[in-house]
């Protein structure tokens, strides 16, 4: 790490500087690593590194983190500079407060020194691997988790090159471990992704049957290696120039890389490690044998929320969630989304109710300090729909009952992708299969049936029971109809 930044600028040397309430919890550099964590963007900053600093501090161990960047630097060179500190701002609706963050033991850079990484994941010392690297980094089928072989990856797994996706680093490594005999391992996917820890180990088992790995080598990984479930929950958004303003004025340096993010934060984990891990109860982490039901909970009854506030906030002209909150009719359109749809789809945890769940939601979109854009969230929605609130409609009409309100959030996504908002403002596609959606959405005409028709062709997205359901594809087509005729603030008007 770097010594030595400069008299403005967070790091070691300026944190005698910083009021000792914002100071992290524990000595900067004083606790060896444990932990290799794979996606080094704001949520992993204001989530798992936060806990594991607080585990650490009630509980000690040697788990400092090695955060690794897949492919940008410019947040690594940041870190770098400020050997490897950085702040949070919580915000809350009336005041805020920032604390300077030391789990990082140190950053890498995987695109431009893969063998570091690798030297990592076959280090004895490294006992878990975290992941928070979104959905499209897995190269899954987010409908049926199968793995989507391209060429980049193919190169990784079948040639000697050093790799640079995110299945590859883990393949080698995890050779590279079994060679060096470093002793068990943990990987634990953080992303929202439905039954994460069985779609990493999925990944991993896929991944190696395409390398060709030897039957005597997967026998060996298959007792060193676990892949605990997890379901984590904090709105973090997108770190803006307000955001470093906020830090710089509350620690009197600049930090560069400042997150900032709600109050709101739970992480639910499978008490899986085999080579130990933090104490992360001790920080308000809940251990349990199966994430599955909270995992459900949060995807589809706040994951699923957050993306049709996004879709109808966007078409309505809104920038941020809270914004689009305040569209009349939309609290309780939503309300009866939660009620109707999520709340039958799934059992939930004991003692949770799923319609409190959601006003909780709700609540907590509507803090006007969270800037959390529509466009941001809007995002990837071939990847994030499936999980999010196609599972849910697969769920009810398997069940013989309508999906009504999530039929209304995919024609929300179907409206969204016709590029405009209701006053004209262009609506950016910023999706992994966005070539295959503009070339059906050529070919569906200009009736709702029609794209409706051109988009639920798409494997990668719709489910099957889904694409051949006429009922649930009816109702798709005639709020597009409504939305695409009338400004979304009327048709939520008319609905609710």
């Amino acid at each position: 790490m770097a010594v030595n930044v400069g008299t403005d600028r967070l790091g070691l040397a300026t944190l005698r500087r910083v009021p000792e309430q914002s100071r992290p919890l524990i000595r900067p550099g004083s606790v060896p690593a444990g932990i290799v964590h794979l996606g080094l963007g704001a949520f992993h900053r204001a989530h798992q590194a936060v806990y594991t600093e607080a585990a650490v501090d009630a509980a000690g161990g040697n788990w400092g983190i090695i955060g690794v960047a897949p492919r940008s630097t410019t947040l690594v060179e940041a870190l770098a500079a400020q050997d490897a500190l950085f702040s949070v701002t919580t915000l809350a609706a009336d005041r805020s407060e920032t604390r300077v963050v030391g789990a990082l033991a140190g950053v890498r850079h995987a695109a431009s020194d893969p063998a570091a990484v690798l030297a990592l994941l076959a280090d004895p010392a490294i006992r878990v691997v975290t992941l928070t690297v979104t959905e499209k980094a897995y190269h899954l089928d987010p409908v049926s988790g199968v793995l989507r072989a391209d060429p980049e990856l193919t190169r990784d797994l079948t040639t000697d090159r050093l790799p640079v996706t995110v299945p590859g680093l883990l393949v080698r490594g995890l050779l590279a471990r079994a060679a060096a005999q470093a002793g068990p391992i943990a990987l634990v996917s953080c992303d929202n992704l439905p039954s994460n820890g069985r779609r990493l180990r999925g990944l991993v088992q896929q991944s190696l049957a395409l390398a060709g790995v030897p039957d005597a080598v997967l026998d060996a990984l298959a007792g060193q290696v676990s892949f605990p479930g997890t379901m984590v929950d904090r709105i973090v958004p997108a770190s803006t120039d307000a955001t470093l303003a906020d830090a710089r004025a509350a620690l009197g340096v600049t930090d560069l890389a400042a997150v900032a993010a709600e109050p709101y934060t739970q992480w639910v984990v499978e008490d899986d490690f085999p080579g130990g891990r933090p104490r992360w109860e001790r920080a308000g982490a809940v251990l349990t044998t199966d994430a599955g039901r909270w995992e459900r909970l949060k995807l589809r009854g706040l994951n699923g929320v957050h993306s049709a506030v996004a879709y109808l906030g966007a078409v309505a002209g809104r920038e941020t969630i809270a914004e689009a909150l305040a569209l009349p009719g939309l609290t309780d359109v939503l309300r009866r989304f939660v009620a109707d749809d999520v709340a039958g789809s799934f059992t939930p945890p004991d003692g949770v109710r799923v319609t409190g769940y959601g006003d909780e939601v709700l609540a907590r979109f509507a803090n006007p300090a969270i800037r959390h854009r529509t466009l941001q969230v809007a995002m990837d929605g071939s990847q994030k729909l499936p999980q999010r609130v196609l599972h849910t409609a697969v769920d009810l009409r398997a069940q013989g009952r309508p999906a009504y309100w999530s039929a209304l959030v995919v024609a929300a996504w179907l409206r969204f992708l016709d590029g405009r908002a209701d006053d004209g403002t262009v609506l950016p596609l910023d999706d992994p299969l966005a070539d295959r959606i503009t070339t059906a959405l050529a070919t569906a005409g200009d009736t709702p049936a029609g794209t409706v028709e051109a988009l639920f062709a798409l494997p990668e997205v719709f489910p099957a029971a889904l694409a051949d359901d006429d009922g649930f594809r009816t109702d798709v087509a005639g709020w597009l109809g409504a939305l695409r005729t009338h400004p979304v603030a009327a048709v939520l008007a008319g609905a609710a």
